[in-house]
C-alpha cells in the first residue's frame, strides 16, 4: 500500500504527542546554521550506521575534489574488490568506468556499495589506505565515538558510531561543500543509461525536504539523517534503529516538525550545541556494546528449521467405508 505525504505527517503529529521514552533508537535533531540542539535522545549510545557510512567517503571525495587531488570527470574504475561487493550496487563491469561525479550519485542515490570501494581505491591506491583516511577525518570533526572498518557500512562488528557523531558529519557535510547539497535532494538521477531513484522518502513527502542519507543493516535497523529547509532554516535529524523504512519516514517527519515548532522559543534560552552537549555517559568509545554485539550475531544466526507439517491419522471408520465401497 502506498503511504502518501498526508498520512505520513498526520501519523508524525501524532507521534510528537508521545514522550521520549516511546522512541526506540537513539535520535538527535539540531540546527545547521549554528548547532543548536533541538531535542536529543540517547546521543551517545553506540550504533552501527550501515550506509550513514557513505557520508563520510561523500566527504573524502569532496575534499579531494577541492584540494585538486582529483577531479569531478576522474575516471572511477570498477576492480575485482568492488564489484564483489553485495547489494546495493550499481552493476558494472571489471574493468569498466564512471567519472567520479557519476560514482558520487549513485554513492548518495542509490547507495551503491561496489562504487564505495570503487572510489576508495580510485583516490586512496587502496581501500585500507582510505579508511585510515576515514578514521582520521572523523578524529578532526570531532567524533569521538566513530570508527570506520569499510567505506560502505556493510555489516561488520567493529563499524561504530553514534547519533551525535552523525550529526557532527553532516553539519560538515553541508557547512564544507555547500555546493555539493543539491545531490541530496535529488529524487533521481542518471549514471549511463541506468535511472537511479533514492531510497530518501522524505524529500518526496516532506515539505522542503532536502537530504541527506538513509542507511540499513538487519543488526543496525533502518537508519536516516534527514534534512529540511524553511524560511531559510535548515533542520537536521539523526535516527537510528527504526523497525521499517515507513517508521523511518514517520518517525523524522515528526522529529522534523518538532526542530521547526520550537527553534524559535529555543532560541530564547541557553540551548547547547552538538559539541557541548551533555553526554549521557553510555558512549563505549570504538567499543561495540552488548546489546550491538547481540543484534549482530541474531542477524547472522540461521534461520530456525522450518516445521514439518504432521500427517493426519486417517480413522477406522474411514478404511471401513473404503473397503466396502470397493467391495461393492
Amino acid at each position: 500500500m502506498k503511504v502518501t505525504a498526508k498520512v505520513l505527517l498526520v501519523c508524525a503529529l501524532a507521534w510528537t504527542m508521545c514522550p521520549p521514552a516511546a522512541i526506540a533508537g537513539p535520535t538527535l535533531v539540531f540546527n545547521m546554521e549554528d548547532g543548536h540542539v533541538l531535542f536529543a535522545d540517547d546521543p551517545d549510545v553506540p550504533w552501527y550506521p550501515a550506509s550513514l557510512t557513505k557520508m563520510m567517503t561523500a566527504y573524502l571525495a569532496f575534499e579531494a575534489v577541492r584540494d585538486g587531488q582529483a577531479l569531478m570527470r576522474t575516471k572511477v574504475i570498477m576492480s575485482r574488490a568492488a564489484r564483489r561487493q553485495p547489494p546495493t550496487k550499481l552493476g558494472l563491469a571489471v574493468g569498466k568506468h564512471i567519472t567520479l561525479s557519476e560514482a558520487l550519485r549513485a554513492l548518495i542515490i542509490k547507495s551503491a556499495n561496489d562504487v564505495s570501494v570503487a572510489i576508495a581505491e580510485t583516490l586512496s591506491g587502496d581501500e585500507q589506505a582510505f579508511i585510515k583516511q576515514m578514521n582520521q577525518k572523523a578524529a578532526e570533526l570531532g567524533m569521538m565515538n566513530t570508527h570506520f572498518v569499510n567505506p560502505h557500512g556493510l555489516p561488520a562488528t567493529q563499524q561504530v558510531t553514534t547519533a551525535r557523531d552523525m550529526a557532527l558529519l553532516a553539519q560538515a557535510l553541508l557547512r564544507d561543500f555547500p555546493e555539493h547539497a543539491p545531490l541530496y535532494a535529488k529524487v533521481e538521477a542518471k549514471v549511463g543509461k541506468r535511472i537511479l531513484h533514492t531510497h530518501n522518502a522524505i524529500i518526496v513527502t516532506y515539505p522542503g525536504g532536502d537530504g541527506i542519507k538513509t542507511g540499513y543493516t538487519c543488526a543496525s535497523g533502518y537508519n536516516l539523517v534527514a534534512s529540511a529547509t524553511r524560511n531559510g532554516n535548515k533542520i537536521i535529524a539523526v535516527l537510528l534503529g527504526e523497525k521499517s523504512s515507513t517508521a523511518r519516514t514517520v518517525r523524522a517527519t515528526a522529529l522534523l516538525e518538532h526542530g521547526f515548532k520550537y527553534l524559535e522559543w529555543k532560541a530564547l534560552y541557553p540551548t547547547p550545541r552538538l559539541e557541548n552537549l551533555p553526554s549521557n555517559g553510555l558512549s563505549r568509545g570504538f567499543e561495540p556494546s552488548e546489546a550491538m554485539l547481540t543484534r549482530y550475531r541474531d542477524c547472522k544466526a540461521p534461520p530456525p528449521p522450518p516445521k514439518t507439517a504432521k500427517k493426519k491419522k486417517k480413522s477406522k471408520n474411514r478404511k471401513y467405508s473404503k473397503k466396502r465401497s470397493r467391495k461393492k
